[in-house]
Formats: structure tokens, sequence, C-alpha cells
């Protein structure tokens, strides 16, 4: 790992501890990541899977996107939890299901945020103008910020 994941974490623990809700700490997680890998990613954000069992645009950085509302099966992050797996898509411009942000977009990580009862509650999506940009490294610490957030929800919906 880079140690990136560990150093969102600390500084999402610190917001925690002062009593940062939960869209708060989603928000500088978003922003942590974003400026991470400084010129990697062209867009990071989260969508909520919300009781009307569809995608919910939470917070980003980037430019805005007309898909603030993702239907499960649908793109990259639709795809993600109707498989109930991480997506790491090294050329969208190959996956025939993908929902185009932008033109220029030309990789994409979804990583999954699950309850403590394994309940996908969320992803944080990350997009990138280069091709394959997202290595095991990167979405290990991704990863590793998704299952901290997954736990905050415990307590969210039942």
């Amino acid at each position: 790992m880079s140690g990136v994941g560990d150093r969102v974490l600390t500084k999402l623990q610190a917001e925690k501890a002062s009593g940062a809700t939960l869209e708060s700490l989603l928000e500088t997680a978003v922003e942590e990541l974003h400026g991470a890998w400084t010129g990697r990613f062209s867009w990071t954000g989260v969508y909520e899977l919300r009781e009307d069992g569809r995608l919910h645009l939470g917070p980003f950085r980037g430019p805005a996107t007309d898909h603030t509302v993702i239907d499960v099966g649908q793109g990259v992050c639709g795809s993600a939890v109707a498989e109930e797996r991480n997506r790491n898509v090294p050329d969208v411009r190959a996956e025939a299901n993908y929902l185009a942000c932008s033109l220029t977009v030309r990789s994409e990580l979804v990583v999954l945020i699950r309850d403590a009862a394994g309940r996908i509650r969320a992803q944080i999506d990350i997009d990138s103008e280069q091709v394959d940009a997202f290595d095991d490294a990167i979405e290990a610490d991704v990863q590793l910020v998704a299952d901290w957030l997954g736990r905050r929800y415990r307590s969210r919906y039942s």
C-alpha cells in the first residue's frame, strides 16, 4: 500500500472524534482521495444506495455530472452494485455499459462501501483521463477508506 489510505484514515478518525457527521466524513474522504494522487484523477465522488434502490450522487470533486441518479445495473457504478463487486475498468472505451461523464475519461475505479452487516450502502467512484490508471495499491488504499466509512453506516438505515 502507498500509505495514502492510512493518511486519509488518520484525518477521518480525527474528524469523527470531533463529532463529524457521516455526510461530513464522506466529503472529507472524497476531498482527500481526489487530492492524494495529484493529477491522476479527474473526478472522485460517492454514490449512496438509497431506499429507492438507486445510486444517488453525494459529495464529489471534479466537473459536474449529469449522472446524479444511477440505476443498479447501469454503467460501471450500477454494475458494481448489481454484481456486488468492485470494478476496475482499465479502458472505459471497451466497456459496453459505460455511462460517459466526460469524453476525456479513460479508466474508472468503483469501490463498494459496505456496512458492518455486509450490505452495500454506497461506493467511491474515481475517474481518470489515463488508461489503466488504477493499480492494486491505489485500489487497496481506496478499499481501506471504503471499509472504514462502511462501519459508519451501521446505525443509519435498517
